[in-house]
């Protein structure tokens, strides 16, 4: 009625509208998410940040979209059916993808945040955003197609059967992968930390993959193993529980010797090894234990502890030379084996 009055043709009316509605929601849109952000800086968390980054180009769609809401009552019956029809499903289509882009750019600011703290995701995090977008974008394809009134379940077959295919195909690098995943999930080992593998390799982790581990070894050659192996074989972690290992340090002496003056000097050396060695465990009080009467000499164990299997090597290598030089300044003589050799008349 109130447009017969004022005798406003609806085809000026509706973008009049249409505008006006456009204009004072964008502006209410700008000034709360200037108040919100305000807020956010303030807090020490990153994800309220990403949320609001996520969400500012999808609500501006949202926006513009609305308008054709705000308009549709406008639009006389029987002048603008058609219209009004595209204008709904134009509506329905922009909605739709509004919410697939805050979804994936969402989840791409989550992967990313995650990258920073989980290892494996540092060297393939591209790979991983590629095919979560992939995924997102596929779904939202296939609700606006589903949404169109496009039948959606042959597709749905078809990918089916197709993803059958690649699956069967893709078996080893499938199984590494999920072998992978579990690696990342039950953290048997982690990068940094000093390994050994049941067929004899030993050395440090250095990147943890989807398909495959590296394992940088002391000759520093660098060992590729499928992930499949790590889960299967048995792996000894120097570094799990703690990173502290113990140093054996096996020694023979003369029989000749006084033990208790053998083990008093042996455990001499060994504490003030602990103490001047970067890397020894200043607080830990060595032992000494003999073990065996042998066919030259009664053999014991030093045992003392270290930082980590890299200093171990430093803390043996400074004992042996402290101890060698202990000794003969004692006089307590190492044996060495003797062969006689009695030659026939």
């Amino acid at each position: 009625m109130g447009i017969s009055m004022w005798n406003i043709s609806p085809w000026v009316l509706v973008p009049l509208v249409f505008l006006s509605w456009v204009i004072i929601l964008a502006a209410v849109k700008r000034i709360l998410f200037s108040v919100i952000r305000k807020l956010t800086e303030k807090t020490t968390n990153h994800w309220d940040d990403l949320l609001l980054d996520s969400l500012d180009f999808p609500l501006q769609l949202l926006v513009y979209a609305s308008g054709v809401l705000a308009v549709q009552n406008l639009i006389p019956k029987g002048e603008g059916i058609d219209i009004l029809k595209w204008l709904i499903e134009a509506f329905k289509a922009v909605s739709i993808m509004a919410v697939v882009l805050f979804v994936d750019k969402f989840v791409q600011g989550l992967i990313k945040e995650a990258s920073k703290r989980v290892e494996v995701l540092k060297t393939s995090s591209g790979v991983v955003q590629g095919f979560v977008r992939v995924v997102v974008v596929g779904l939202g394809g296939l609700i606006l197609l589903d949404t169109f009134g496009v039948s959606v379940t042959p597709i749905i077959a078809s990918l089916g059967i197709g993803s059958l295919a690649v699956a069967l195909a893709l078996q080893p690098t499938l199984e590494n992968f999920f072998s992978g995943i579990q690696l990342i999930v039950d953290k048997p080992i982690q990068v940094g930390q000093f390994i050994k593998l049941e067929s004899g390799e030993e050395g440090v982790v250095d990147r943890i993959g989807w398909r495959s581990t590296w394992i940088v070894m002391a000759n520093n050659n660098t060992v590729v193993l499928p992930n499949k192996m790590l889960v299967t074989t048995r792996v000894t972690n120097y570094c799990y529980p703690d990173s502290e290992i113990v140093v054996v340090v096996p020694v023979g002496v003369h029989y000749a010797s006084d033990l208790e003056r053998v083990e008093k000097i042996s455990l001499e050396v060994a504490r003030e090894t602990l103490k001047a060695v970067d890397g020894g465990v200043k607080t830990f009080d060595p032992l000494l234990r003999y073990n065996e009467l042998a066919d030259s000499s009664i053999n014991f164990n030093v045992i003392m502890r270290s930082r980590d299997v890299g200093t171990g090597f430093l803390v043996r290598h400074e004992f042996i030379k402290r101890l060698q030089k202990a000794y003969a300044k004692e006089g307590i003589i190492i044996p060495f084996p003797t062969r006689t050799i009695i030659s026939g008349a």
